[in-house]
């Protein structure tokens, strides 16, 4: 999917969830049905809120946008807590926590832009 309306968070995003989903066959099975699909659900809950907002009008992208900042601090606890009993190890962590990170720095800049007047 490379259209060229996406935008970089979106893309990042994107790519985030896929690099996700390539863990799955990872997981072990007591965590795949609890908070590895917890985190996955927020994961494309996150996706949805990116596209939507990018599709409205200024004025109301902000609480949409402060939405999936909750998600998105949401699913880093959820991970680094997979990290922390096992579920994934730290090699996986950071290749998740790293994107995530600077979804969030996208995140932020663009709640900025919608807020400043």
């Amino acid at each position: 999917m490379a259209e060229e309306s996406e935008t970089p968070i979106f893309k990042k995003t994107y790519d985030l969830y896929k690099a996700f989903y390539a863990l799955r066959t990872t997981i072990p099975k007591q965590d795949k049905y609890t908070i590895w699909q917890k985190s996955e659900s927020l994961l494309i809950e996150i996706l949805e809120g990116i596209l939507s907002a990018s599709y409205k009008p200024k004025f109301e992208k902000t609480p949409i946008l402060e939405k999936i900042s909750l998600k998105l601090n949401i699913l880093k606890m959820l991970i680094r807590l997979m990290k922390d009993v096992g579920a994934i190890d730290n090699k996986k962590y950071v290749t998740l926590q790293e994107p995530l990170d600077e979804i969030g720095r996208m995140l932020g800049g663009w709640i900025r832009s919608t807020t400043n007047k």
